[in-house]
């Protein structure tokens, strides 16, 4: 693993808002419930899971010129993330509005991502130097195209491995082609769904692509290199809420790989790390880094 630095975050940096119904979740009427509001967002989460596992990270994003963009660079930065490449756009803040049952359970979310959206080459460009500088770069599947690619194009041309996170099935069909070959990617982490629509994890890695780390939810994982494939069980976890659980896992992983760990006890700390947060309320657990000892 490069040894120059941290991370570099490149993604999406949203507000959330979690409404967790009291009982089973009935459609199409109104379900008692709480509702709470906290900073999200899948490249901002992975960046702060990874500055709180003690990794000096950058987040590369875009909010808005608005009170919630106030909100979210204020908790990342306390979080001990480096917000300096965050750009204020004039569109609105992200948000995210998901809709979990009784059991913490996601039954419905809409994302809206506007700021996201904006994100454009010059802005990633723009923190070029702190790409050039990091021991990873992880790139989040929400950015659009043009963002993503510079991310990976000035990454690799440092010399920095890049780990992708498709995010969703629409937004992994979106980058597949990417997957070409052309440009070095150390890992891409997909659920199974994801996986559906990239391609077989033997042909990815004949394709270049170093980690597969397939993320199959209460079944644990597989992680797939040119050497052969290894299956990893998940950390058993009472579920309170689902939220931001798989960021924290990648993020546990990223820590891991930057600390030396082999890919393998880097995705075991990811499936402790995914547990600690689904037992939580938190999107992300502000004891992580103790919860993990």
């Amino acid at each position: 693993m490069n040894p120059r630095g941290g991370a570099v975050v490149v993604g999406g940096a949203n507000m959330d808002i979690k409404a967790r119904s009291a009982g089973p979740v009935v459609a199409a009427t109104s379900n008692p419930g709480h509702v709470v509001r906290s900073p999200g967002g899948v490249g901002r989460n992975v960046a702060e899971n990874l500055a709180r596992l003690g990794t000096a990270t950058a987040l590369v994003a875009a909010v808005g010129s608005d009170a919630l963009g106030d909100e979210l660079l204020a908790v990342t930065a306390a979080a001990g993330v480096d917000v300096t490449h965050v750009r204020r756009a004039a569109e609105r803040t992200g948000t995210y509005v998901a809709v979990l049952d009784d059991g913490g359970e996601l039954s419905v979310a809409v994302s809206d991502m506007a700021a996201t959206e904006s994100l454009t080459a010059e802005d990633v460009r723009a923190a070029g130097a702190a790409i050039a500088a990091a021991g990873l770069v992880v790139l989040d599947g929400n950015l659009p195209r043009e963002a993503l690619t510079a991310g990976w194009d000035l990454a690799a041309a440092a010399g920095v491995p890049v780990v992708v996170d498709p995010v969703s099935v629409p937004k992994a069909a979106a980058l597949a082609d990417l997957l070409d070959g052309s440009r070095p990617l150390l890992a891409i982490s997909p659920n199974l769904d994801e996986l559906a629509v990239l391609g077989d994890c033997v042909e990815l890695v004949a394709r270049g692509i170093e980690l597969v780390w397939v993320r199959c939810g209460a079944d644990g994982s597989r992680l797939v290199t040119s050497g052969g494939s290894t299956r990893l069980r998940s950390t058993p976890a009472e579920v309170v809420d689902v939220t931001g659980a798989g960021d924290a896992m990648l993020a546990a992983f990223c820590h891991g790989l930057l600390t030396g760990e082999d890919p393998v006890a880097a995705a075991r700390l990811g499936h402790a790390a995914a547990a600690l947060t689904v037992a939580s309320e938190s999107t992300v657990r502000p004891d992580l880094r103790q919860a993990l000892r």
